[in-house]
């Protein structure tokens, strides 16, 4: 029987890249996570804590796209060595400053410099596409992209809380720090496979966000990003209200088996329905499923309820950076894929906030309906955006990005 993941494998150099990708992610979750835990012990303040944490995240949110700019303009190893050396000896400063007491300014300044780590799921889908542009394979490759976010996402966050839990407050952020400079290492090291650098369209170029596309996929993502971060927030809340906290973990790792389950599963099948269809359709089954959330009042029903809603995210994002590829110019892949991401990462964010917000107010049950809310806006966005997602007929707006030559 065909299995269409060893294929793409076949290709020279996508397992040492593809391995070494997956490493060098892992600080994705492990970082954000890991700095709560770390300050939340040796300085026992949670609000200093969350807000050196969100330093971090917001800044890396803001910088990433301009950083995968730049790299489109002037290649991966050029780019990511300096950035990812920043991170790095920012990281370890800000490990240092929480093991020594520094003033609490050193937190954040370390915060804010190791949010220089250029975007490592942007750049090995970028090498990717160079693999297998116009091909079916780029599908799947796209698709093992995608279960290798969710693992990273439930794997590291996991291992970064129980590092520190376990062994020391800096144990997870010392662990995702030397994650970090091992697997960026072995990724940049390989340069076989890097994209090469091609100049602008007609001479010039703009930013990827203002591509039409680029802004209606990254605005949809936003809404769907808070959906899976408010569904891990409210699940907290409502195990610890049944009296059964210890079993979120096992209710939140279900909800990602459900996403990694099916993207598989989608990653090998040659789908015939255009890309902007299937988008709808994967959106259209995360807002239908956030329903059941807000009937769910046992382990067993909540568990069950996850498990569904969880099951369109990843053919969502295999999707939504299958259309990224297809709607901008080879010139600023790397950036168009990062705005994708940097979107999902500011709606998880303001997930968290809304259902915290919500469940503290009115309840942990009524965390979901921001989930429902959610849901709701980015199959609209989607829906009122097929036209211009349309690869044919519709796509218009290939050039807005480009600027004219002077």
């Amino acid at each position: 029987m065909r299995n269409p993941y060893s294929e793409i494998f076949q290709a020279p150099g996508t397992k040492g890249f593809a391995a070494a990708a997956f490493i060098a992610r892992l600080p994705i979750a492990m970082a954000p996570i890991g700095i709560v835990a770390m300050l939340s012990q040796t300085h026992g303040e949670y609000w200093l804590a969350g807000a050196v944490s969100a330093t971090y995240a917001l800044v890396n949110a803001f910088l990433s796209p301009q950083i995968s700019r730049l790299v489109d303009r002037l290649g991966q190893s050029r780019v990511a060595v300096p950035t990812t050396l920043v991170s790095v000896l920012s990281f370890a400063t800000l490990i240092a400053a929480a093991n020594q007491h520094w003033p609490v300014w050193t937190l954040f300044l370390s915060a804010l410099l190791a949010a220089a780590m250029p975007s490592i799921p942007a750049l090995v889908r970028a090498r990717w596409t160079e693999i297998f542009r116009n091909r079916p394979e780029l599908n799947t490759a796209f698709a093992f992209e995608s279960a290798a976010d969710e693992l990273v996402y439930v794997a590291g966050a996991s291992l970064s809380v129980g590092l520190s839990a376990a062994l020391f407050p800096e144990a997870g952020m010392l662990v995702s720090t030397l994650l970090l400079a091992l697997g960026s290492a072995a990724f940049l090291l390989q340069r076989s496979t890097e994209p090469p650098v091609r100049p602008a369209e007609h001479g010039a170029a703009g930013s990827a966000i203002r591509l039409r596309p680029v802004q209606i996929i990254t605005f949809a993502l936003i809404f769907v990003g808070a959906t899976f971060a408010t569904t891990e927030v409210t699940t907290v809340a409502i195990t610890k209200e049944l009296g059964q906290p210890e079993a979120a973990s096992i209710v939140i790792g279900v909800y990602a088996l459900g996403s990694f389950v099916l993207g598989i599963i989608v990653g090998a099948l040659n789908l015939k329905a255009p890309l902007q269809r299937q988008l709808a359709i994967a959106v259209a089954v995360i807002a239908l499923t956030t329903l059941p959330l807000l009937f769910a009042d046992t382990v067993p029903t909540l568990a069950l309820a996850v498990f569904v809603s969880g099951v369109a995210i990843s053919p969502t994002f295999i999707t939504a950076f299958g259309l990224i590829e297809r709607h901008v110019p080879a010139a600023m892949l790397t950036e168009g894929v990062t705005w994708v991401t940097t979107g999902i990462g500011i709606g998880m964010a303001l997930g968290s906030f809304a259902a915290g917000w919500v469940v503290d107010t009115f309840g942990p049950q009524n965390g979901f309906f921001v989930s429902v809310a959610a849901g709701a806006i980015a199959l609209a966005a989607v829906l009122a955006g097929q036209c211009r997602l349309a690869t044919k007929d519709c796509d218009v707006d290939r050039g807005e990005a480009v600027m004219p030559a002077e």
